[in-house]
């Protein structure tokens, strides 16, 4: 489908927020959706269960080879904040959902509360990607999203499966979209 100049607002309309939905025909199509995925946050993962074995089994092991047990009102809670502590990685990655779609993303995070930030790609500046080592081995990445949208100038989507296709099909979507809204960067020399 060919969207003439005619057919699209003016670049100040887009600036002010005006008609950012998708041209009439076009579907908006889901590249990803869900939460990271655990694997991709093995640091953290790590971290909390080294933290979390030794708040559970210090007390129990004070009372195995120390003189005398430790107090229930110390074993308890050690024990309690242990398993919390080892439970942070699978609620840090449950508590943040992305949407990734051919027009925009939508980043939502929270517990109690929830906060929803959406990106429309024809803000997008730069867009890199991330995969170490590790990464590779558990087949998950990071794609790292510079925009000049004012909530969210600065997006990381951690912990995507197969994140080199979507970092691709983001790419090349970021490009077309630009062209569809008539965008144009400038680089004014200083």
């Amino acid at each position: 489908m060919t969207t003439s100049s005619s057919d699209l607002p003016p670049q100040h309309d887009l600036e002010r927020g005006a008609d950012v939905r998708p041209p009439a025909g076009d579907r908006e199509e889901i590249y990803y959706e869900g939460t990271p995925m655990l694997r991709g946050e093995l640091g953290m993962l790590l971290l909390c269960w080294g933290l979390a074995a030794v708040l559970i089994l210090a007390p129990i092991l004070w009372g195995i080879f120390g003189s005398a047990w430790p107090a229930w009102w110390i074993t308890l809670p050690s024990i309690v904040i242990g398993i919390l502590v080892g439970l942070l990685p699978y609620l840090f990655t449950r508590t943040v959902h992305y949407r990734i779609t051919n027009y925009r993303i939508d980043y939502e995070r929270g517990i109690l509360s929830k906060k929803i930030d959406t990106l429309e790609l024809w803000h997008v500046d730069d867009i890199s990607f991330r995969q170490s080592l590790i990464d590779r081995i558990f087949r998950v990445g990071s794609i790292i999203i510079e925009s000049d949208d004012k909530t969210t100038p600065r997006l990381e989507l951690h912990g995507l499966p197969q994140p080199r296709s979507i970092f691709d099909s983001l790419k090349q979507r970021i490009i077309a979209v630009k062209r569809q809204r008539g965008v144009i960067k400038m680089d004014i020399g200083q």
